[in-house]
């Protein structure tokens, strides 16, 4: 990092923030607080739930607990970040942190993009091949597909960092976001970043479009499959848990791919604001919440603990003092 620096005049950047209205950022801070202590006891929550109870022990809770790590990193990564903006008039970031937090962000995102694979080829053998299940999703497979994610997600974000502060900064250092995201640093370069450009648009594209493909190829499968099962309760289980599963990955996919599949001159800061809302908050709040509050396992396993930890508060005895007058 320190080789980086010394190629640049640039040694912080200024974020401009999600907005200079004094009058929305209180409320905007509250909302975004609220929404990330959501987000925190939600994902910690659902990974706690997901050790404690045997019966979660399973590849769709497993990738679920993954995933949920995930959501809780790069919100994590973004979120107060965005908060101290709202409160602080100067919202200065180091050039270092403002690499990390671009690092992570990118390491993280990537490693849920092919989470979200990993998830959809874990449905397409619970639907499509149930009696060979458990010899097709065991654990050195599970582990494997996760352990190539935090690989492929960790090893892009290298790859756009050093593609990004390789650049020459030497223009202004005001960031037109609320964080360090690619795009709106990379157009304060004062460099060629022509070829910067071209890798930022191709390894995305790899990134994406190979996860979409999978999850395509999935669901066409999935779907053929379903349209086959005689059984309506059977069909009606399955689209119910592909559907949770195809929302997230509609508003995951659809936001990544407006924000980094655009050429540059057409991208509008104001409107990459709204949509960097979505996929750093908004995202790992609802995914919790659409892929296992709604499942009945889930909850069973959430009531069942709290009722043992009830039983456990009953059995502690009270002693009360008694005082004479």
């Amino acid at each position: 990092m320190s080789l980086m620096k010394n190629r640049t005049e640039v040694t912080q950047f200024i974020l401009l923030g999600l907005t200079s209205n004094p009058s929305v950022q209180t409320p905007l801070f509250i909302t975004f607080l609220l929404i990330y202590v959501i987000t925190v006891v939600g994902n910690l929550g659902m990974i706690l739930l997901i050790l404690l109870d045997s019966r979660l022990h399973t590849p769709m809770y497993y990738f679920l607990g993954n995933l949920s790590l995930v959501d809780f990193g790069y919100s994590s990564a973004v979120t107060p970040t965005v908060m101290t903006g709202l409160l602080v008039e100067d919202k200065i970031i180091s050039y270092n942190d403002c690499a990390a937090q671009m690092f992570f962000f990118v390491a993280f995102a990537t490693v849920e993009n092919y989470l979200l694979a990993s998830m959809a080829y874990d449905r397409y053998a619970a639907v499509c091949k149930p009696l060979h299940y458990t010899t097709t999703m065991t654990r050195s497979v599970c582990a494997c597909l996760s352990f190539v994610s935090y690989v492929c997600g960790f090893l892009n974000a290298s790859i756009h960092i050093g593609d990004t502060f390789s650049l020459v900064f030497c223009k202004s250092n005001v960031v037109h976001h609320f964080f360090c995201d690619i795009p709106a640093v990379m157009v304060l370069s004062c460099s060629d970043r022509h070829i910067s450009e071209m890798v930022l648009v191709y390894v995305v594209s790899f990134n994406v479009f190979f996860a979409v493909i999978v999850i395509w190829m999935s669901y066409i499968f999935i779907f053929i499959t379903i349209l086959k099962m005689r059984s309506g309760a059977g069909s009606r289980k399955a689209i119910s848990t592909c559907a949770s599963h195809f929302t997230a990955v509609s508003i995951f996919y659809g936001t990544i791919i407006f924000m980094y599949l655009q050429p540059s001159s057409s991208h509008s800061m104001d409107t990459d604001k709204i949509a960097s809302v979505f996929y750093t908050m908004i995202i790992p709040l609802l995914n919790p919440m659409v892929y296992s509050l709604r499942n009945k396992e889930v909850k069973n396993a959430l009531t069942k603990i709290l009722q043992r930890q009830k039983s456990k508060q009953h059995r502690i005895p009270v002693i009360h003092g008694v005082y004479a007058n």
